[in-house]
């Protein structure tokens, strides 16, 4: 898990377009989502979090996002996950 607030702007560019940050995520909320999801652009920068991977997102404690993973929210939702 890599903090935005603790990663210069460069060095995050460099680790999504190298595929090492895949996956976005609230860290007082608990949800992960992708890059481009309405709901991740609008949070905090202090906030924000980021993952390589869902797996490494859900070993942290963190949930699917309703809005841009509405098929893994579901199955989160429903106990599946």
């Amino acid at each position: 898990m890599i903090y935005h607030d603790e990663i210069s702007n460069c060095t995050l560019r460099n680790k999504i377009k190298n595929a090492e940050i895949c996956l976005g995520g609230n860290r007082k909320l608990k949800i992960y989502g992708t890059l481009k999801c309405a709901s991740g652009k609008r949070m905090k920068r202090e906030n924000r979090v980021f993952f390589l991977s869902e797996n490494e997102a859900r070993k942290k404690g963190f949930r699917p996002c309703g809005h841009c993973m509405k098929t893994e929210y579901q199955n989160w939702k429903n106990g599946l996950i």
